[in-house]
């Protein structure tokens, strides 16, 4: 009985601590799921052309670092949207689908319209966690001509957000870009280029003009070093300060301070020369301007005296020559006239 009574007991231990486990499992669920079940969430869908990689069912979905809901579901496009029968298989049906629910009471009255903030540029990207290699999925607004909408061959079956390439995959790309570039380069003709010119290059300072332009300029620095050798640098040196200092206790000396001083005079007196010089050149103007209207009242005065003596210069001509062809007409006068009959007479 006895026996029977500590079986009992302790089977009735085990069950109140199951109990009490479950009860505990109980609350730490209601505890962290009550704040998202009682608010309302919407489910959005979004596509991604690049692997997802430690992006998980319940990671986080961020807008700047602020969570706003979780992920519910990943799967491939192709499982869930069925490529119509009689087309081509297209290259949108090679994504992977998240879909993920965001709680609306965070987005506030303008994030109820999903729609508007695509057009506004609104992406998703693949984000890592750190350290712990898990991923999850930031939002954010991009320029919409740079990430524009892309047409899809299926009807969604929950509001779409466009993805970006994530920061990772944008590196991938640049570096995949880079190589297919330099494999189209001629790499080839570029190392045999290079080659020829190392090879040119030793030809040069082997036996090259450029390795007898280094053996003359070795020879004059050989030269050069000789005769600084045999110079009495010291002594050049010497004679270079003593004149130095000659011509310090020369300039310093009394002649050469007397010449300065002149000088400082010359140039004193020069410079008040030159600002008297444009009042002397406005007086020797004036001068001028009253000189030349002196001319030309002079001018004015004896032109007249001057016809009057053409006028007494020409009588004296021609009195000059009635007395060269006639002198006695000074004394007796001009002769009589002639009789008439001698004028009959010479008709």
């Amino acid at each position: 009985m006895a026996a029977s009574g500590r079986g009992s007991g302790l089977y009735l231990r085990v069950g109140l601590l199951i109990l009490a486990g479950i009860a505990l499992t109980v609350g730490f669920v209601m505890f962290f799921t009550a704040g998202r079940l009682s608010r309302h969430s919407e489910i959005f869908e979004t596509y991604f052309r690049e692997s997802v990689q430690g992006l998980d069912v319940g990671a986080p979905v961020r807008y700047r670092g602020v969570q706003l809901g979780r992920v519910t579901e990943i799967t491939l496009v192709n499982s869930v949207y069925r490529n119509p029968e009689g087309r081509p298989f297209q290259a949108a049906f090679q994504l992977v689908v998240v879909r993920f629910a965001i709680d609306q009471d965070r987005l506030g009255p303008e994030g109820a319209d999903p729609e508007r903030a695509v057009g506004f540029g609104l992406r998703t990207r693949l984000s890592s966690a750190g350290l712990t290699g898990g991923s999850y999925i930031e939002m954010d607004f991009e320029n919409p001509e740079r990430f524009p909408v892309e047409k899809l061959p299926w009807t969604p079956e929950h509001p779409v957000i466009p993805s970006i390439p994530s920061t990772v995959a944008q590196v991938q790309d640049a570096a995949q870009n880079l190589l297919s570039r330099l494999q189209g380069l001629p790499l080839e003709d570029i190392m045999n280029n290079l080659d020829g010119a190392l090879a040119d290059v030793h030809r040069q300072t082997s036996n090259g003009d450029l390795a007898k332009t280094l053996a003359d300029v070795s020879a004059m620095a050989g030269t050069l070093r000789q005769t600084l050798d045999g110079t009495d640098i010291q002594g050049m040196v010497k004679d270079i300060r003593g004149a130095v200092a000659d011509l310090r206790r020369t300039v310093a000396g009394p002649e050469m301070q007397a010449t300065l001083r002149s000088t400082r005079d010359a140039a004193a007196q020069l410079n008040a020369s030159m600002q008297r010089l444009p009042a002397v050149i406005s007086a020797l103007e004036r001068t001028a301007r009253t000189a030349g209207h002196t001319t030309s009242d002079v001018n004015a005065d004896l032109q007249p005296i001057l016809r009057d003596l053409g006028a007494v210069a020409a009588n004296l001509r021609d009195t000059t020559e009635t007395l060269r062809r006639a002198p006695s007409q000074a004394i007796l006068g001009a002769p009589p006239p002639p009789p008439a009959w001698a004028t009959e007479r010479s008709r």
